[in-house]
């Protein structure tokens, strides 16, 4: 079963409480997502580590549940 735009926001407002996220549904299929996570937390992180941690927020439904997620990381 897929993720819905909705639970991958909340997952990642919940690691990253002070974030601004924005997740779009690029295909309209529920499979192919966009997310741009800005955050003081990224601070002094590489851009991999950036995305290794909004991987980690979606506890291992990357690749399962969630096909396909094109990530935009920052620091605020």
């Amino acid at each position: 079963m897929a993720m819905s735009q909705t639970e991958i926001e909340t997952m990642i407002r919940e690691a990253f409480p002070d974030a601004r996220v924005e997740v779009k549904d690029l295909a309209g299929d529920g499979n192919h997502y966009a997310a741009t996570v800005v955050t003081p937390a990224f601070k002094g992180k590489t851009r991999v580590r950036q995305h290794q941690l909004v991987y980690e927020a979606l506890k291992g439904r990357m690749g399962g549940e969630l096909h396909a997620l094109a990530l935009t990381t920052s620091e605020s």
